[in-house]
């Protein structure tokens, strides 16, 4: 019987011949991200640091990004902390505040290759199977635990196939293909599974497959996976040139507990409605309800194509009275882009505001949160009560193309009437 993808990684990273499901290994990860909780996880190991120092200066990824700049003078000495901390044990990879969101800074600087392992302290580390990693989320004391000692362990999870097929219509894109998966499968539907797309992937951009493995986590699963192909070959010759990698994928006779279907072409614009992702519906049930807020941004959908198709949308036109459009960019390099090709001009013109690359108000931390009984339509990738501010509040999640079309009518609107 053929290998899986997951089980092929994990048998190679754990040194062994051959794993099955529920079995647990003992792994090295090639990288271990995290953000502004550094400074929390290292309090955790913190005198034995100091004895017996960090595994390996090359292992950390860290970025602050979660609320930047600092809010107030908790946060400010979290983030001096984090700096101490880089300082004092040479760690390589450090991204202090405005460099960008902490999954799209790991892609871009080549820091999660094809076949490799790489973990973090957020959910959304999920992100990285985008370009055939696996990479998941683990928890803050897991973390500390590989500071120490660079290995830790890990459940081989079972597979979900998902195979696809066709081209996206008009004013659909991948944000609406992984809602209609979790909506179908539910937010619970793959805990601890890992999900593998197959299928004619030509048709999928390689930013929506970051979008679709970001939110893998959304359906309960430890990892969203993709083969490489020509679109991952492209994007690493851009950001990792040179870089050497071993591509992994599920062999032809792999097991699977579940196979999925879909067919890109009959796919239409999709919202979840508050307050659980997997609250899923058409976008033309929902129109016509207000919006205040129209965020467009986050590790999910702020890369620069998306910027692009909102200000598509945008171009020439203004939003309507009475709705704030937040747009910001994932990543410093994201923002000159946009700053150079004259899409940051565009939203601003449309009346967009326009906030320094980070999380802010996708986790509810600052720079947008959400008054008792407004709406918002998001690109982010949760909307649990009282995720962006208010628990009176609700957040609707959405294509960049949807939240462009809201913020232009003031109303939740189907992107394929603004088109």
């Amino acid at each position: 019987m053929g290998k899986t993808f997951a089980e092929k990684v994990l048998a190679k990273k754990a040194g062994l011949d051959d794993v099955v499901p529920g079995q647990i290994v003992t792994v090295r990860p090639d990288h271990l991200l995290m953000h502004d909780n550094t400074s929390a996880i290292v309090s955790k190991v913190a005198e034995d640091l100091k004895t017996y120092g960090l595994v390996n200066p090359d292992l950390p990824v860290i970025a602050i990004d979660h609320v930047v700049p600092a809010v107030d003078e908790k946060t400010a000495l979290g983030h001096a902390k984090i700096r101490e901390f880089v300082k004092a044990y040479g760690v390589k990879h450090f991204f202090d505040v405005g460099d960008g969101v902490c999954h799209q800074i790991v892609v871009e600087k080549g820091l999660a290759l094809p076949g490799q392992l790489v973990l973090g302290s957020d959910s959304h580390t999920c992100t990285y199977g985008a370009l055939n990693a696996f990479s998941t989320g683990i928890d803050r004391t897991e973390a500390a635990v590989l500071l120490l000692t660079g290995e830790t362990w890990l459940r081989v999870p079972e597979t979900i196939k998902v195979v696809l097929s066709g081209c996206f219509p008009r004013g659909v894109m991948g944000k609406d293909l992984v809602l209609r998966i979790i909506g179908d499968i539910g937010a619970d539907g793959a805990n601890y599974m890992a999900v593998e797309f197959h299928g004619d992937l030509s048709a999928v951009p390689q930013d929506d497959r970051f979008t679709i493995a970001n939110m893998g986590i959304e359906m309960g699963a430890k990892i969203a996976a993709f083969p490489v192909d020509g679109a991952t070959e492209a994007y690493l010759a851009a950001h990792a040139p040179g870089a050497a990698y071993e591509p992994i994928w599920a062999d032809g006779d792999a097991a699977y507990c579940r196979v999925l279907t879909y067919d890109l072409s009959k796919l239409e614009p999709l919202v979840a409605k508050p307050h659980t992702v997997d609250n899923v519906a058409p976008v033309s049930e929902v129109k016509g309800l207000p919006i205040q807020q129209a965020y467009l941004g986050t590790c999910t959908n702020g890369r620069l194509s998306d910027l692009q198709v909102a200000a598509a949308i945008l171009k020439g036109k203004h939003i309507a009275p009475g709705v704030r459009l937040l747009v910001i960019p994932a990543s410093r390099g994201i923002f000159q882009a946009a700053l150079a090709d004259g899409t940051i001009a565009t939203l601003v013109d449309a009346g967009a505001m326009v906030g320094p690359p980070g999380c802010g108000p996708c986790l509810g931390a600052h720079q947008g949160l959400l008054a008792p009984g407004e709406r918002c339509i998001s690109s982010s990738n949760r909307n649990f009560q009282g995720r962006m501010g208010s628990k009176d509040a609700e957040v609707f999640l959405g294509s960049p193309l949807t939240v462009a079309a809201s913020a232009l009518t003031g109303l939740l609107t189907d992107p394929r009437d603004e088109i």
